[in-house]
């Protein structure tokens, strides 16, 4: 994908003009998932992560509706204020081996983790690059993007965890025993990267562009590895392939742009900010980011946006719709990843189709939120 983009650089497809201003702002979105990767990378390796499981199986009181519940505290926050792809990647497995050395079914547990990384990736700039994106054309601090999204937020997570409980009741019932703690390896590295991660979620949701606070705590927690852990450091700690992709993704988009995409898609999107218009858009990016990507989908439908409402509708289909296909979203590809390695089977077609109920429920719902509020105000 980076070949093809710089392909369509060198041939002209993509002009020079569209090229930099696309460079100017996308640099700093990357820029933070870079930074952003480094930060969960680190903190995971000292410890943070497996500690708070441990206070969620403490918590719990051997209860597993209780256990669970708080698993979707977990999984949302760990969304709305760290990213879907933290909790695909680091949550998940934390997680699910609670549940399975509880002797709980691990389905329900993992699913939650994968719904609510897609679904309650709508409330902050940071939850979602797409929302990063979104922020970027808006020009919102973070307080203003929550109040433009705040309904349609709501909606994506308080509705899914409410469908998995019909689903899994039976499983979700009973008690646990006492689960094992793991063991603090560093308990100076664990404190400070504690400590870091909690400094860096209030400076997220500061106003300060998002990368400099992130790229701060990067560095902090660097440092703190070459002092007490310098073996954890390592080049693959950056995303190189998520990188990669992503930005040959943008430059591709941009050069279908430059090539007339726009107004094809129009067509398509519809106009206005009725409530059958934002249904029709939000349905669009939806069914494109199951297609293909939810974050080409964006990328290719957000011209069409127009208004900060329909951007909003728009968000609401790329961010809560990639349920169905595994593609659909990169933190669900990387969540299968991490199940089989834990040896947890997913059936594609099991997942698709309650995905796809979930989607069909939840998708018109945050989108009447969505224009109920518009039209309150």
């Amino acid at each position: 994908m980076l070949l093809a983009g710089i392909a369509a650089l060198g041939s002209g497809l993509l002009p020079g003009p569209a090229f930099e201003e696309l460079a100017g702002r996308t640099l700093p979105v990357l820029g933070f998932v870079v930074a952003m990767s480094l930060v969960t990378e680190l903190a995971d390796d000292a410890g943070v992560f497996r500690a708070v499981t441990d206070r969620v199986a403490a918590w719990g009181r051997g209860r597993i509706r209780l256990l669970w519940s708080l698993v979707i505290g977990l999984s949302t926050l760990s969304t709305v204020f760290l990213s879907l792809d933290t909790t695909a990647v680091l949550v998940t497995p934390v997680v699910v081996l609670l549940a399975v050395h509880a002797r709980i079914p691990p389905l329900p547990f993992a699913l939650t983790t994968i719904w609510l990384a897609n679904t309650a990736s709508l409330l902050l700039p940071v939850s979602n690059l797409t929302n990063l994106l979104a922020q970027a054309r808006l020009g919102l601090s973070p307080a203003a993007f929550a109040s433009l999204v705040w309904a349609p937020a709501l909606i994506g997570i308080l509705l899914p965890p409410l469908l998995l409980w019909l689903a899994f009741r039976k499983e979700l019932r009973g008690r646990y025993g006492p689960q094992p703690l793991h063991r603090v390896q560093d308990r100076v590295l664990l404190s400070a990267s504690a400590g870091v991660v909690l400094l860096l979620l209030p400076a997220l949701v500061s106003g300060i562009p998002v990368y400099l606070p992130a790229s701060a705590a990067a560095a902090v927690l660097l440092g703190l590895f070459l002092w007490r852990r310098r073996s954890t450091l390592r080049w693959s700690m950056v995303p190189w392939r998520p990188l990669m992709l992503t930005a040959g993704l943008f430059m591709v988009v941009e050069a279908l742009h430059a090539n007339g995409a726009t107004s094809f898609l129009a067509g398509a999107a519809g106009s206005g900010d009725s409530l059958p218009a934002l249904l029709q858009l939000a349905g669009l990016g939806a069914g494109a980011a199951n297609a293909v990507n939810n974050l080409p989908a964006y990328l290719a439908l957000e011209p069409v946006g127009g208004s900060p409402v329909r951007l909003a509708a728009l968000l609401i289909g790329v961010n809560l719709g990639p349920l169905v296909t595994p593609w659909a979203s990169l933190a669900t590809l990387l969540w299968h990843e991490r199940l089989r390695a834990l040896n947890v089977e997913i059936r594609w077609s099991g997942f698709a189709v309650a995905g796809l109920a979930a989607v069909v429920l939840t998708l018109p719902l945050a989108v009447l939120a969505l224009w109920l509020t518009n039209r309150m105000h």
